[in-house]
């Protein structure tokens, strides 16, 4: 077969072969075979190396996100810098607003006084670490301004220049500025709502509280809780505290009672004269108490640390107007004690010595105030003793000296039993206390015009055929002594004057009180028996 029938044939068998499907490339085979290795091999880099070529991208992304924290942590920080740094410019503003700062030092407070001399009326006071703004100096005495008050203090206990204006830096903080008119008080609650019976204490105008906490509506305050509404929240320095005189008395009470009596009204545990059977406590004449509620014929009041019934007859007691201009006229400077023993001493220093001790349990008239003492009335007793001193340290604060009215005693009446002996005590205690009331005179010896401590246990066991010498000094060795464990009512408990000497005497008219003329002041009245350090008791009875 020649070349060209050759080549004819194999034209014809690869066309039939295409068309079978049979048709193939020697050099195809080895093109896909190639290609399966190459995909074989890069199957296999992928499987080993898969990690090596995305690495940049995984340290990128872990980058960034490294980098936004840490940018989120400095924003944060210089937030917090920057909101220091204006709280710290605020706590400057403050202390720049005082072109002449004074800053007060004292144990206590410090007396702010109408003129620069240390009997000038005080008309506000200034506790440790509060400031005032300096307008002048005579002398020992600043004139400054604090609170509203405009007075005089004692430079000795004031620093100024850089070192107050150092030291007050240090004393802004968030307080709470009492906005109300200077007739008004803001009551301090004993939790955050308007009840009638949790009422702690009243705020006066201007006055500036520590914040511990602010509530919804409320101020948290040491102590006890302020309406929002009354208040403004903002960084402050302490200032003084106005002395509000009279009206700071009444503002204390919520709903003002005063007694209109003489000598005293009695309270009843029930809304019913029950005789002595439900006496719990005296009102005295022109002391104060708060309603809580109207019965028929009945306040429920509550006054010291009484609560009970007395009668709602406007003859015993006012209310209203009247009981605000009756409170008004008889509140008294006094001073209030609220620990259980205060020493009295003779002069107003530690160097002297303690003559006798009082009790939290009565109100002393105060008679002269000095910076860090107050001189106060004790039994006038049955010598002229205006000279005797008698003061208290104001500088612990075991003491609070403002104007007060009386309030509630408790009391139970002594029963007349059917023992002798216990009988004719009760029938003696039962008549001393129908003296109550009436007035001091010494040297005097009328229940009802008018006597002095020994003319009045004298006049009374007079009446029942026992006789008593004059004075209290020989009254105290009348009789035998008693134990203060054995005392009985009608025995006589004798005090002392700071020279030792007996000069006062009391009756014990059962359940811890007393009964006796204390002094021009309080006139003949109930006293708690240890209201001062008691020295003798004397059985003159039996």
């Amino acid at each position: 077969m020649d070349d060209n029938k050759k080549d004819y044939k194999i034209s014809l068998e690869r066309a039939r072969r295409k068309r079978e499907g049979r048709y193939y490339r020697p050099y195809l085979f080895l093109g896909a075979g190639a290609a399966a290795l190459v995909a074989l091999i890069v199957i296999i880099v992928v499987l080993t190396g898969k990690k090596e070529p995305d690495s940049p991208v995984m340290d990128s992304a872990a980058e960034t996100t490294m980098d936004a924290e840490a940018l989120r942590e400095e924003e944060s920080r210089q937030a917090q810098e920057e909101a220091e740094q204006r709280e710290e410019a605020e706590r400057q503003a403050v202390v720049d607003s005082y072109e002449n700062l004074g800053m007060v030092h004292v144990e206590g407070y410090l007396n702010v006084r109408k003129t620069p001399e240390e009997d000038g009326d005080i008309i506000g006071k200034m506790q440790n670490n509060s400031v005032c703004e300096i307008l002048g100096q005579e002398g020992e005495w600043y004139h400054i301004s604090s609170g509203g008050v405009d007075g005089y203090i004692s430079a000795q206990f004031v620093t100024t220049g850089e070192e107050a204006r150092a030291q007050a830096l240090e004393q802004v903080q968030l307080r709470a500025v009492v906005h109300v008119s200077d007739e008004d008080s803001l009551n301090i609650r004993s939790s955050p709502a308007i009840e009638p019976d949790n009422v702690v204490g009243q705020a006066l105008n201007g006055e500036r509280y520590v914040v511990e906490e602010q509530l919804d509506g409320w101020v948290k305050i040491a102590g006890g809780y302020m309406s929002s509404d009354y208040v403004e929240v903002r960084l402050a320095l302490n200032e003084a505290r106005k002395m509000d005189l009279k009206a700071m008395a009444v503002s204390r009470y919520h709903n003002l009672l005063v007694s209109k009596v003489t000598d005293y009204l009695n309270i009843r545990e029930t809304p019913a004269d029950e005789g002595n059977d439900n006496i719990i406590g005296k009102l005295p004449g022109k002391a104060a108490a708060d309603i809580l509620e109207t019965a028929d014929g009945w306040y429920k009041i509550r006054s010291g640390n009484i609560t009970g019934y007395v009668s709602s007859s406007p003859e015993y007691v006012a209310t209203g107007q009247e009981a605000t201009d009756l409170a008004m006229q008889n509140a008294s400077l006094m001073a209030v004690v609220n620990t259980d023993k205060l020493n009295v001493r003779k002069e107003p220093s530690t160097d002297s010595g303690v003559w006798t001790q009082i009790s939290k349990s009565e109100r002393y008239y105060v008679l002269d105030q000095l910076d860090g003492w107050v001189q106060i009335e004790l039994d006038t007793g049955d010598e002229d003793s205006e000279g005797e001193g008698a003061f208290i340290s104001t500088r612990d604060n075991n003491v609070e000296v403002r104007y007060a009215l009386e309030e509630a005693i408790e009391f139970h009446p002594l029963q007349e039993i059917a023992n002798q002996q216990a009988a004719r005590r009760a029938q003696i205690v039962n008549y001393a206390l129908r003296f109550v009331g009436n007035r001091y005179v010494w040297g005097g010896t009328s229940l009802t015009n008018g006597c002095d401590c020994s003319g009045f246990t004298q006049s009374v066991l007079k009446n029942f055929g026992v006789y008593l010498p004059r004075v209290s000094r020989d009254q105290a060795n009348a009789g035998k002594a008693v134990s203060s464990a054995d005392k009985r009512p009608g025995d006589l408990i004798f005090y002392t004057n700071s020279k030792g000497v007996v000069n006062h005497v009391a009756m014990y008219i059962g359940n811890g009180q007393i009964v006796h003329a204390a002094s021009r002041k309080s006139g003949i009245r109930i006293s708690t028996w240890n209201y001062r350090t008691p020295y003798r008791i004397r059985n003159v009875i039996d």
